[in-house]
């Protein structure tokens, strides 16, 4: 199988999905919150990463355009299920639960992803995955902190 079709995708929609429901829980009402924020994130922003990356191909492969809509459409598909996945586990579960499920099957897809990346390149695996890790970690950190920073400065105005 080749990752390369489905990796960017995959990762994408886990770390914005992970951040979102992690930056967002603190909510007052998180589910409807969040749930909207990821079917945007399921629309616009996966429109917009798929336009980025056929105008990408288009412009590498001036001559290949059909490779440009296999990639387009691969990409598109790939953040779709990913981040309807999120979703589902937002709306079948307590948001205590669907936090802590989404983290974990997030962090365990990706790491999945970046271990059979690795083995392909032949490189450390194990290296890959806490690297990736690492980096969506970060991201979910970042997101709970301006999460509480935004909502503290606006319950104030």
């Amino acid at each position: 199988m080749e990752l390369s079709k489905y990796s960017f995708g995959a990762t994408s929609s886990i770390t914005t999905s992970l951040a979102i429901i992690v930056g967002m829980a603190g909510l007052q009402n998180p589910k409807v919150s969040i749930l909207e924020a990821l079917f945007i994130l399921a629309l616009a922003d996966n429109v917009s990463d798929s336009l980025g990356i056929h105008i990408y191909q288009e412009s590498k492969e001036s001559h290949a355009k059909n490779g440009s809509h296999i990639y387009t459409f691969d990409n598109f598909f790939t953040r779709l299920v990913f981040t309807l996945v999120f979703a589902l586990l937002v709306i079948a579960l307590p948001i205590f639960y669907a936090v802590i499920f989404s983290i974990i099957l997030g962090l365990m897809l990706l790491s999945a992803l970046s271990y059979f990346i690795a083995v392909q390149h032949k490189v450390n695996p194990f290296r890959a995955i806490a690297e990736h890790v690492g980096i969506t970690i970060l991201a979910m950190t970042a997101s709970y902190f301006l999460g509480g920073i935004i909502r503290e400065v606006f319950k104030v105005l």
